[in-house]
């Protein structure tokens, strides 16, 4: 998939004793997005971005080792095999002796030939690396300007992680202009280790260049075009973020001293064996306690009592990732975990005061959020036309963020109604659901409209439950509970030969809460890839009922 951006020069910082100016150039052919301001919380902005690049340079996945000094110890010892064969069969050894002299000076001719081309090779990427970092990077990060905040969003290189960081307009003072909107910006290498030397005696001077947007066309051939191919899995794994944000979870509330022991445990020790999860024990009223496999060390945390009302265990992976927070610690006032379940993605959003991060972690560090999840089957599935759609998206674009709550009641419609709608606009990458403030903001993840016939979220499965329906082959046979708030829905649907029994809770707000199914897709996955084609059937089947 290729995004085209145009920008009217590169970033530029420019550093004097007491002051700094921080310039980003925004992408020329998106909707005017700018802002201006100075840093009033130089420090606490400086260590937050800074965990947002950790974010961006996470890659936990496995690496395999560099054989090349092994390989040319094999081949010396081959060698010395061959001569102890020699010497053992004196018949053969003038032979053999022969042919290793002819073979060695084969072997100096092709280093001869290829040295060259190997040491050109080597300087030109030591160039790049070195003058020109930027061309490493595969995305220029997105960021945008909401009337209350700007924040930045970024994704790992391996796609298992997503950082996201929100600055209130209270972290900056002498704001001259914004407009808001959404836009990527040249993010340069270089501007890592300019952030490092923000400090609290120098005035900062941050701005989205407004400039960008008034050049003539005349001047176009200034502009710094940047076209990059990127792969579907990046764009649909952003997606699968916002889906997966807005889904129910278990909410806990950690202090920053139970998040210094949880990264204290992952630096002192190291896992050689299976298994290596991180159990959260949960007690109502009673302190959180994290469990470490395979050493079983337990971190009891006194002052961080879980709220809930049912006591349950939920065990996670991928642990190591939550080192990126280590830098938030000194400035951080809480941190608030959402649990979607064992073995599915958790978010850790850590208070800042005037500036929330929120880390979003896959169920395990190689299940990547594009590669593995489906978790937009698990949002509201209600049916909504599109001019309703249409009626959501804009009233939401009037105010730029908004609780569902509020768009339902300024809006006259039901709540399952404006989640679906949402839901649809949040995987088209249109908006994304705050799990700070906990409402829905407008993002316009890419200046056109993204190819949903490639992205498109009705996959294999979703396919499968449609021909179920179309072939009548999907049963209710009870629904436990009141339709309008949590209920219980068992079926059948006949596959093939075979008979399949899914099981389905379903929240007020029409989302996928719990499922089971007897089919085998099921009993290995549960849900960490997303419901099964069955569990699907049953759902869309129930309502269809429901509407009939």
């Amino acid at each position: 998939m290729e995004f085209n951006y145009a920008y009217s020069g590169s970033t530029a910082v420019s550093d004097s004793g007491n002051s700094t100016q921080m310039s980003f150039s925004p992408d020329t052919k998106r909707q005017p997005t700018y802002f201006v301001g100075e840093l009033r919380k130089n420090i606490a902005f400086r260590e937050a971005i800074s965990a947002l690049h950790d974010v961006v340079v996470s890659d936990l996945r496995f690496k395999p080792k560099d054989r090349t000094e092994y390989k040319i110890w094999r081949s010396q010892q081959d060698d010395l095999d061959w001569q102890l064969i020699a010497a053992q069969r004196s018949e053969i050894r003038e032979q053999i002796q022969t042919l290793q002299s002819e073979l060695k000076d084969l072997y100096q001719r092709k280093s001869n030939r290829w040295s060259e081309y190997y040491k050109a090779q080597r300087d030109y990427y030591d160039y790049l690396y070195e003058r020109d970092r930027d061309m490493w990077f595969v995305l220029d990060p997105v960021i945008t300007v909401h009337p209350d905040e700007v924040f930045f969003e970024c994704f790992s290189q391996d796609e298992s992680s997503y950082g996201r960081l929100g600055a209130s307009y209270e972290v900056f003072k002498n704001i001259n202009e914004f407009a808001c909107g959404t836009t990527n910006i040249d993010y340069s290498a270089d501007l890592y280790n300019e952030f490092q030397k923000i400090r609290s005696y120098k005035n900062t001077l941050f701005q989205v260049d407004p400039s960008g947007f008034e050049v003539q066309t005349t001047q176009e051939d200034t502009y710094k075009e940047v076209k990059i191919d990127l792969p579907d899995s990046w764009v649909r794994g952003f997606l699968q973020v916002s889906s997966a944000m807005s889904l129910p979870a278990v909410q806990l509330e950690l202090q920053p001293m139970d998040v210094y022991n949880i990264c204290f445990i992952l630096r002192r020790y190291k896992e050689k064996q299976s298994p290596r999860g991180m159990r959260y024990h949960l007690t109502p009223g009673q302190p959180i306690k994290i469990v470490f496999e395979p050493w079983e060390i337990e971190i009891i945390c006194p002052r961080s009592l879980y709220k809930g009302t049912q006591a349950q265990v939920i065990r996670v992976w991928g642990r190591r990732r939550l080192l990126i927070l280590e830098r938030l610690l000194p400035i951080a006032k809480k941190f608030t975990v959402h649990l979607l379940g064992t073995g599915m993605p958790s978010f850790y959003v850590a208070d800042l005061g005037d500036m929330s991060f929120t880390l979003g972690l896959s169920g395990w560090s190689a299940n990547d959020w594009s590669g593995s999840g489906n978790f937009d089957l698990m949002t509201s599935r209600t049916e909504v036309d599109a001019f309703t759609q249409q009626q959501v998206f804009t009233s939401l674009q009037e105010n730029w963020a908004e609780s569902v709550g509020d768009l339902a009641k300024r809006l006259n419609l039901d709540r399952s109604v404006i989640l679906a709608a949402l839901s649809a606009y949040t995987q088209a990458g249109r908006a994304i659901y705050d799990l700070n403030k906990q409402v829905y903001r407008v993002r316009e993840l890419s200046r056109e409209p993204l190819p949903m016939e490639r992205l498109r979220f009705a996959n294999e499965r979703e396919e499968k439950a449609t021909r179920f329906l179309e072939n009548n082959s999907v049963g209710v046979t009870s629904i436990a509970g009141d339709l309008e708030s949590d209920h219980t829905v068992q079926g059948t649907v006949g596959d093939r030969d075979r008979t399949y029994e899914p099981y389905l809770v379903i929240d007020s707000d029409r989302r996928l809460v719990q499922a089971e199914c007897t089919c085998n897709w099921f009993q290995q996955n549960k849900l960490y890839k997303g419901p099964c084609e069955h569990i699907l059937a049953l759902r869309m089947q129930c309502d269809r009922q429901n509407r009939q």
